[in-house]
């Protein structure tokens, strides 16, 4: 795609990597099949290649307008479009690009600006989202709907395994989230009963929290590198003492401290080791994956088989495990693995509306997003839904009776069977 830059933005490193990016796109069109707002709306701006568009106009020198920025607040960042593309276009980098630039062009005012500070400043801190969370659940009863379905009942973080930490072998840290310990704490209690299981102790650095997309998201740049530099700072003593990785649960966190790398690489005092944080990012399925033949031994424990039935569970790989991080088909084997039967899902690639805060900022588009993949997760009659995101589980549980988890609760809970 010719692009002719404007001043303001030709000769930065962010206008640098706009013009490669669209440089890439050749108009092909093969994005709108697989992008989920396109579907809905049959609107060219409502898919990639017209915010594309869009874009480059204002990266040429247009004035964006509200209009301009409400198609690009309608994107879900799900990156189908990427996964499709047979150029390459790193369509998510020139979004962050052009949103960043909109966003202070056009600014937001009355209830949509207020929210969206009211997002970016309480979901990432911990302690605040904690307590805003615990009080929700205490009067759930009596929560409207709406708000109801976006507070789970009070769950259990469990216990570690008998086993001292000391007397593991290997070491890695765990990224806690700002949302999941409060909302579904049994989470990472499941990832560090079945990772002692196989000899890795998991801790937590005391310090660290978001993972820095919350803000990234709502257009907050400057806030996601303080949310990484502090998480930095956190890892990095136990990195230098050894760990062996970070280990994330949350496929939506996974996707940003793997690009930690990319987004400090101007910061001469962190960007060496933002690189090397990067480098060290594992999402729990690769972590167990490297681990499968001690999964396998205690999964072949004649005790454990005799115990075990069969359970029929859909999987709903969410966009950034399958699109962002592009591990596609490693949970599903760990779980055949582990004696599950899959149900077949249909449109798999397909985004399920959660995506961080547009489930709060576009909701009609959310939840038409979330009941066509409840129907489709449903389809197969499984007796349990798995996932690999807080947000995709969150927010599809809302719409359903079904036992919803993340993957690693179902496999700890076949290794306790």
């Amino acid at each position: 795609m010719e692009t002719h830059l404007a001043d303001f933005i030709r000769d930065t490193r962010a206008g640098r990597e706009a013009e490669a990016i669209l440089r890439k796109c050749v108009h092909c069109g093969f994005c709108t099949a697989t992008c989920p707002t396109y579907q809905l709306l049959g609107d060219e701006l409502d898919g990639p290649r017209g915010r594309i568009y869009l874009i480059k106009q204002v990266l040429e020198g247009a004035v964006p307008t509200e209009k301009t920025r409400l198609h690009l607040d309608r994107c879900l960042t799900c990156r189908s479009c990427e996964s499709t593309c047979p150029s390459g276009v790193q369509y998510s980098r020139l979004l962050d690009i052009g949103r960043e630039i909109v966003e202070a062009r056009v600014p937001r005012k009355g209830i949509d600006g207020l929210l969206r500070t009211a997002l970016r400043e309480a979901l990432p801190r911990t302690t605040l989202f904690g307590i805003a969370m615990k009080l929700g659940q205490l009067v759930r009863p009596l929560l409207p709907g709406a708000l109801k379905a976006k507070v789970p009942p009070l769950t259990s973080a469990g216990t570690l395994p008998a086993a001292a930490p000391a007397t593991l072998p290997r070491k890695m840290l765990a990224l806690a989230g700002c949302a999941q310990p409060a909302m579904y704490p049994n989470i990472n209690g499941a990832t560090r009963r079945v990772l002692a299981r196989l000899g890795i102790d998991l801790c937590e650095a005391p310090g660290a929290g978001c993972c820095g997309a919350v803000r990234l998201h709502l257009n907050d740049a400057e806030g996601a590198r303080q949310d990484a530099r502090r998480n930095i700072d956190a890892w990095w003593p136990h990195i230098a003492a050894g760990a062996e990785a970070v280990v994330i649960t949350a496929s939506g966190c996974g996707v940003q401290v793997k690009d930690y790398g990319h987004l400090l690489q101007d910061d001469p005092a962190y960007a060496d080791k933002a690189a090397r944080i990067a480098a060290l990012a594992r999402d729990v399925s690769e972590v167990v994956a490297a681990e499968q033949d001690a999964l396998l031994k205690l999964l072949e424990n004649p005790a454990l088989a005799a115990r075990c039935e069969s359970v029929r569970l859909a999987f709903h790989a969410p966009c950034t495990l399958q699109h962002g991080l592009k591990l596609r088909g490693g949970v599903e084997a760990l779980l055949t693995a582990a004696g599950f039967e899959l149900t077949p899902v249909a449109d798999a690639h397909l985004c399920c509306g959660s995506a961080g805060t547009y489930s709060i900022l576009q909701p009609e588009l959310s939840l038409r997003l979330r009941d066509n993949k409840i129907a489709a997760l449903t389809a197969g009659g499984p007796a349990g839904i798995a996932s690999a995101n807080i947000g995709c589980i969150a927010h599809l549980q809302s719409a359903t009776g079904i036992p919803l988890k993340h993957w690693i609760e179902w496999l700890d809970e076949r290794l306790q069977s």
